[in-house]
């Protein structure tokens, strides 16, 4: 079968948290079970689905280059350990690959060693056995904040010390970012790209397109509740709008929210720069 031109079709791109049967009251809304994961999984198997890495979506959509045959991006926010527990056996079964966005605070080991993570998080060793399988491994900032209400210097600390730490226990600097709870702006989206990634994720919760732009990629989120038709139903991209209704009103409530939360903290820092 002959792989589609870059860009002529939307691509899904899965976004997944915790994989676990018990997961913590935290991480239960956004988690899956891992037998709805390996359901899901085998769904794409079926459907003829190819996975791909962030990194290479972004790098074909960048080039004008192709893209396989009905490609879908799986990905995992946060770093939790069901994804090397769970995740990581059924991927590999597949043949899949996919990409790890963590925040490097919240894992075990060192660097903040799991402070205010909501779960059970990956440890390094684990994070570098994920990427040994051949899953990309991304950043999703140090501690897990709401990148757009932070001012410039912890703004830019989160972003470049998070890909500091995952260069150096992994060996490898990351070039994909998602940003947590899927919130960015103009300013958010510099500070990533000027830190060296050279795509990032939101939610947004609609398959995504070349057209947004390889620093606001929209996703399609997976949850606790998804059951495995309306799983197929998001892949092909059938009744999206409808599925994510309530998603999408309460994101333009919060989007207004954070631009007023936005606009008094430079107003107040303007001021106090004139005192």
């Amino acid at each position: 079968m002959r792989a589609a031109a870059a860009g002529t079709a939307p691509v899904p791109i899965l976004m997944y948290h915790a994989v676990a049967r018990t997961p913590s009251p935290a991480a239960r809304a956004l988690s899956v079970t891992p037998e709805a994961f390996a359901a899901q999984m085998a769904l794409l198997r079926e459907r003829g689905r190819t996975p791909l890495t962030t990194a290479a979506l972004g790098e074909a959509w960048r080039r004008g280059g192709a893209l396989p045959p009905r490609p879908v991006l799986i990905t995992f926010d946060d770093g939790y350990e069901g994804v090397h527990r769970h995740a990581l056996p059924v991927l590999a079964g597949h043949g899949f690959t996919a990409t790890v966005f963590v925040s490097t605070g919240w894992l075990r080991g060192g660097h903040g060693a799991g402070g205010g993570a909501p779960d059970t998080m990956l440890d390094w060793d684990q994070v570098r056995e994920l990427a040994s399988a051949g899953l990309e491994i991304g950043g999703h900032s140090h501690t897990h904040p709401q990148l757009d209400q932070l001012g410039e210097g912890r703004l830019r600390t989160e972003i470049e010390r998070c890909r500091t730490i995952t260069a150096e226990e992994t060996g490898t600097a990351p070039v994909s970012f998602a940003y947590p709870f899927g919130y960015s702006d103009r300013r958010v989206r510099r500070a990533v790209r000027e830190a060296g990634f050279a795509q990032s994720l939101a939610v947004r919760n609609a398959r995504a397109v070349r057209g947004q732009g390889p620093y606001a990629l929209a996703r399609l989120t997976v949850r606790r509740r998804t059951g495995i038709e309306e799983f197929g139903r998001l892949i092909d991209g059938v009744g999206v709008a409808r599925a994510f209704a309530v998603d999408h009103a309460l994101t333009k409530g919060y989007a207004a929210v954070r631009r007023a939360r936005a606009a008094t903290r430079t107003l107040t820092t303007a001021g106090a720069a004139r005192h």
